[in-house]
């Protein structure tokens, strides 16, 4: 339990800098303790929640009656407990004809929650999925019977995910997963039930609260990019420098079985687009021989997006890693079996995760499963080529060093840059950029896809999506721009973000001289900027006052007629 809470020491901390978040819990069952934890593992992530508790087995009369304390409320999240203890209260009271029909029939009274939600609110719906009853009445033929209740449950449970896939705005709190992990005893206890009207037992509410503060993390944009693996007894069994290529544990047989199955893990984890890199007290080229020579290795160099295997300070190491990837500690997991590491990396790091691995690697995996740490609310098939991307960083890096002239080395890149309005093409990565950009981000206002969709074809809104390339290759969409219509006159720079991936590029200038440009050609005289700030954005601080804005009142002005264009080395393709 301690993994999962990370109770903070510090109980002096000030409400008024964490980030403060409206929810509505709305349950068919007692949710008060729910309440409570919420709150608290919310606190212990820095969200100060407002949560609105609707009363017990309110859920219709909020979400359809227009006057009801949801809709005063107006909360950015809405979350929605119908259980499965009272789904089968339901189902009990249908005649047989009927029970064959209760999961589409259920389904669409969810479609209408969530329809009637959205339409009045603008708010993420987060809804936990049904935990299973097995009734018994025709045991294992129940998985061949249509109208009994654990098929119609199974199959409620699958087409909520088939709805989510469709609803941008609809996201699974899988608690269904999280009973089968401590069980079902642990889970729900029948006297506490009976008597209370609680499901959730108290053993249980704690990792429930935190799947649902994963969810709500990942869409505010606190996602994790990055693992970073150790490798003797983490990658691999043994020491590759004392027992050499032909003794390392990994395959099919013995422990070895345990570190092969590790590194399929880590592979799904970079095909889903998080960054892997190797931080290993070793010898570079020793290090690096399993990858290139021993057959039953998963992972292979052309995985790793940095290899850093030295006899440095593992903590120096990672700070290495996070230069060149410029993504925050915080985003980045370290996986090492060594205890002495993995505290010495916590105390000179205490931003980055560093989970406890157990001592048995056969027991890694499910350690790591359970405590969910790569939560994501966005897939899309730029995550694949992460890797490629971040390889191809850390070649610039390397390059970088060879010039003593930046502006040189710039030239030397030939940077070109596609800019496109919003389209059906690139609306999926506007989305998830939105989503995950936290340090060059100017307000930090996050979108769905319907959200970038809406904007796309606003009459007041104007959109610009930035991609660039260079001589080593693609950077894919970088940069995204979306510019209010304030008067006739003024502009209002409403959303600026950015990759980091290119800082230090000019492409803040380029950006610019686009910005003006358009303003230019479409008769707007005065450009409106505004910087909010968060816990992450604070290199942007000066963004606007840089780049040549004066400061009015609380936003920043840019003068059109005033404005000289500014110097870079990117050209537009």
């Amino acid at each position: 339990m301690k993994e999962f809470t990370q109770l903070k020491k510090n109980l002096k901390k000030d409400f008024s800098n964490l980030k403060k978040i409206k929810i509505a819990l709305l349950g068919d069952t007692a949710t008060q303790f729910l309440n409570q934890a919420l709150k608290g593992l919310g606190f212990d992530n820095d969200l100060n929640l407002d949560i609105l508790e609707a009363d017990f087995n309110q859920i219709d009369r909020q979400i359809f009656d227009p006057s009801s304390e949801l809709y005063e409320f107006s909360p950015e999240y809405v979350i929605v407990f119908q259980s499965s203890h009272k789904l089968i209260n339901k189902y009990n009271k249908l005649t047989v004809e009927n029970q064959i029909n209760l999961a589409e029939t259920e389904i669409d009274s969810i479609s209408s929650i969530y329809q009637t939600i959205i339409e009045k609110l603008s708010a993420k719906v987060i809804f936990y999925n049904y935990t299973e009853i097995d009734d018994s009445i025709f045991g294992n033929f129940a998985n061949k019977t249509e109208s009994s209740f654990l098929f119609q449950l199974r199959k409620l449970n699958y087409n909520l995910m088939e709805f989510a896939v469709k609803n941008t705005n609809f996201y699974i709190c899988d608690i269904s997963s999280i009973q089968n992990n401590i069980g079902k005893t642990n889970f729900f206890q029948p006297s506490i039930y009976i008597n209370t009207e609680m499901v959730l037992s108290i053993y249980s509410i704690p990792y429930v609260s935190s799947r649902t503060i994963d969810i709500i993390n990942s869409i505010e944009g606190r996602l994790k990019k990055c693992v970073i693996i150790d490798l003797d007894n983490t990658t691999w069994g043994g020491i590759i420098g004392d027992d050499g290529i032909e003794n390392i544990q990994i395959g099919s047989l013995g422990i070895g079985k345990a570190f092969t199955e590790f590194q399929y893990w880590i592979k799904k984890l970079k095909n889903r687009g998080i960054i892997v890199a190797v931080c290993s007290k070793n010898t570079e080229s020793v290090a690096k021989t399993p990858f290139e020579s021993h057959p039953e290795m998963v992972l292979r160099l052309d995985d790793i997006s940095i290899f850093i295997a030295n006899w440095e300070n593992k903590a120096d190491n990672i700070r290495l890693i996070q230069s060149v990837l410029n993504i925050g500690f915080d985003s980045m997991i370290f996986l090492d079996d060594n205890p002495f590491e993995r505290n010495l990396v916590r105390e000179n790091i205490p931003e980055i995760c560093v989970p406890e691995l157990p001592e048995d690697p056969a027991e890694y995996l499910e350690h790591l499963y359970f405590l969910n740490l790569f939560e994501t609310n966005s897939f899309s098939s730029e995550d694949l080529e992460r890797t490629k991307l971040y390889q191809i960083e850390a070649q610039r890096a390397t390059i970088q060093k060879k010039f003593t002239n930046e502006v040189d080395f710039l030239k030397s890149l030939n940077m070109l840059s596609l800019i496109e309005p919003f389209n059906k093409f690139n609306t999926p990565r506007v989305a998830q950029l939105s989503q995950r950009s936290n340090q060059f981000n100017l307000r930090t206002i996050r979108y769905s896809e319907k959200d970038i969709e809406v904007l796309a074809t606003s009459n007041n809104h104007y959109t610009f999506a930035f991609s660039l390339e260079d001589k080593f290759g693609e950077n894919g969409l970088i940069c995204v721009v979306i510019l209010e219509k304030k008067t006739v006159t003024k502009l209002f720079i409403d959303t600026w973000f950015m990759s980091c991936r290119v800082l230090k590029r000019g492409m803040e200038n380029f950006v610019l001289n686009t910005i003006v440009n358009f303003a230019n050609e479409n008769n707007f005289s005065e450009i409106e900027g505004e910087f909010i700030l968060t816990s992450k954005n604070e290199i942007v601080k000066n963004h606007y006052k840089n780049l040549g804005f004066k400061l009015s009142s609380s936003n920043w002005i840019l003068n059109v007629q005033e404005y000289k264009m500014k110097k870079n080395e990117i050209k537009k393709k």
